[in-house]
């Protein structure tokens, strides 16, 4: 168990120190939530075990006895032409727990446009995809550790790319307590194939977008009520962004330029977390979860840039529920990214054991 441990760690320090240092990578949609339970937690959830199959995307660790020959398909919403699809399979042996997964972003067709907005002609497609390879190891009655291997492939107009990543997670437990407690160091890993080349024809690599996660979550003794917390990007503070602009010079020449962000501390550690509240009964045959994702509502939230006035929006907002009953799971959530268009997301797996009894 010390070796296990032992060797986690280092990977988080090691990885976490160099990711501090790259700032910004490549392959963002590796952040997105991998099933209707995810999106309505806010995104992620490393901590909490409860069968969910999709939960091994956030935390390799969270596979377990329950999670043994369960098959889960997923769809997300994401607009007109935008489309998430994935599809899973898990298979236990004892205290050993295997499952892979494929996920499938799709951004449709756009349309070819320059720096500065214009529109020159014609259509181009755009897809992502993800393949997830897990295994989880039991060590005793309170403590399980996970790892998985994930391939990435992207394809962008005339441009590709491929990645090698990696998760590794502990999950660790106290029965009859009602709390969990995950820690899941997620996108180890970098490009194998950038890309853009430069002038003597070498790929330009970049990291994935490492995140180191610690979640807790804690279910009421006598109450059908459980509170989970997830801090995320521990690895780095700073989390502000820049955003592009176009200005308009003398003789109707257009400029680009860039503003950066400059959150107050107390702004910058709030956007660091995700709080979530599940009503789930005693039975587990339903659950209701809300969820607010800071960092998600201070980057999506719009702003009237006459009047300074923010737009209503429930940007960080999540909310979804989902049924459990005879092996059959099926979620639904929904959340706003946009003040026009709303994100949905719908998953169903099956429990192959619950169908051979």
């Amino acid at each position: 168990m010390k070796k296990y441990i032992s060797t986690v760690l280092l990977v988080v320090l090691v990885s976490g120190t160099a990711s501090a240092q790259a700032g910004a990578s490549v392959f963002s949609f590796l952040g997105l939530p991998a099933s209707a339970r995810m999106n309505a937690l806010g995104g992620s959830n490393v901590s909490l075990n409860e069968g969910e199959l999709s939960a091994f995307m956030c935390n390799p660790a969270l596979l377990s006895d329950s999670t043994d020959k369960v098959i889960e398909l997923g769809y997300g919403y994401y607009g007109a032409s935008q489309h998430f699809g994935s599809v899973a399979y898990s298979q236990n042996y004892e205290h050993n727990y295997f499952a892979g997964g494929i996920h499938y972003l799709n951004y449709g067709s756009m349309k070819y446009a320059d720096e500065y907005g214009n529109l020159p002609g014609g259509t181009f497609t755009a897809q992502d995809i993800l393949i997830n390879i897990a295994y989880a190891r039991q060590l005793g009655p309170m403590f399980t550790v996970g790892v998985s291997l994930k391939p990435v492939i992207s394809a962008y107009e005339v441009y590709n790319s491929f990645a090698l990543g990696a998760d590794v997670g502990g999950h660790f437990v106290l029965p009859g307590q009602g709390l969990d407690v995950g820690l899941s160091l997620q996108n180890i890993g970098w490009q194998l194939k950038g890309f853009f080349t430069d002038e003597n024809g070498d790929s330009r690599l970049e990291m994935l977008p490492l995140n180191l996660q610690l979640g807790l979550s804690y279910k009421l003794p006598h109450a059908p009520i459980r509170f989970c917390f997830t801090a995320h990007n521990l690895q780095r503070w700073n989390l502000d962004y820049q955003t592009a602009n176009i200005g308009i010079k003398k003789g109707d020449e257009k400029v680009k330029y860039y503003t950066t962000t400059n959150a107050k501390w107390y702004d910058m550690l709030f956007r660091h977390t995700i709080w979530a509240i599940d009503i789930v009964p005693r039975s587990n045959k339903f659950w209701i979860t809300l969820s607010y994702n800071h960092r998600r509502r201070q980057e999506l939230n719009l702003v009237d840039t006459g009047a300074n006035v923010e737009q209503k929006s429930l940007a960080g907002f999540a909310l979804g529920a989902g049924i459990n009953i005879k092996g059959v799971r099926a979620g639904v959530a929904a959340s706003q990214y946009t003040r026009s268009n709303y994100t949905f997301q719908f998953s169903l797996s099956l429990d192959v054991n619950q169908f051979m009894k």
